[in-house]
């Protein structure tokens, strides 16, 4: 099925978690799939407290996560317009707007910029995010503005990113990210000294093949060590996921890690 969203825009309805989700998202551009899944599946259970999801596109990772944690009150962070109301229209389809809400704010605005949006510090129990991977002038840039957006980002946009994060974590507020497992060493120091008691889970497309994305967890003002958790394996030797990853797929199961 698809509809336009806006001038010359196309969207599409899917369905996630097993038909438990329905969201509308763009045809053309970034499109949510398994990193989101598992960053969705990735959040603490029997979570209660207010949470946010960082650059949240059409709001996948953040009403998933509520619609498995009913505890859960949830801010969608995002700063493209059009994508910010279809996560509206998202979190009303899936009757969870009145636990959802969608801030339209720049993850890399200033300070004043953020709580004029309606971002206060210390405000959150947990952050989820999907950062933008790459780093600008490395690859070849997509030629969709959407795409680029979300995987694009300038020397020091990640180092930003995860300082809005820890501005807006109370103390031991919990920090989760997926990212390209070649990200590691940035992401490391990208964390700064604002988090600790950081956790690594790598990522394997299969079993005996190097991770290409890496779940990093981390609290806000924590002294814990560095931890590596073992390693996740997506699929089979048959291309089918395997049943642990297909559970967090139909949304039966969350990652315990």
């Amino acid at each position: 099925m698809t509809e336009p969203a806006e001038p010359n825009a196309a969207v599409r309805t899917d369905a996630f978690l097993g038909g438990r989700l329905h969201l509308r998202q763009p045809v053309r551009g970034h499109r949510a799939g398994t990193d989101a899944l598992l960053l969705a599946a990735a959040g603490p259970q029997g979570f209660a407290g207010r949470a946010a999801d960082l650059g949240a596109g059409i709001g996948v990772v953040g009403l998933a996560f509520a619609l498995r944690e009913r505890g859960c009150r949830m801010s969608l962070v995002e700063v493209e317009p059009g994508l910010c109301r279809l996560a509206a229209e998202n979190a009303r389809a899936n009757g969870l707007a009145e636990r959802v809400e969608v801030i339209e704010a720049d993850v890399l605005a200033s300070g004043k910029g953020r709580r004029e949006a309606g971002l206060a510090a210390d405000a959150f129990d947990l952050v989820l995010t999907n950062p933008p991977f790459d780093d600008a002038g490395r690859g070849r840039p997509s030629p969709d503005p959407a795409r680029r957006l979300a995987h694009l980002s300038a020397a020091g946009d990640l180092e930003a990113w995860f300082g809005t994060a820890a501005v807006l974590l109370r103390p031991k507020g919990r920090f989760i990210a997926i990212l390209r497992a070649d990200g590691l060493s940035r992401a490391l120091s990208a964390l700064g000294p604002a988090f600790g008691g950081v956790t690594v889970l790598p990522i394997h497309p299969r079993d005996g093949v190097p991770a290409t994305r890496i779940l990093l967890r981390a609290v806000r003002a924590s002294r814990a060590p560095l931890a590596i958790a073992p390693g996740l394996v997506l699929h089979a030797a048959d291309g089918a996921f395997v049943p642990r990853v297909e559970a967090m797929h139909r949304g039966d199961a969350a990652l315990a890690w």
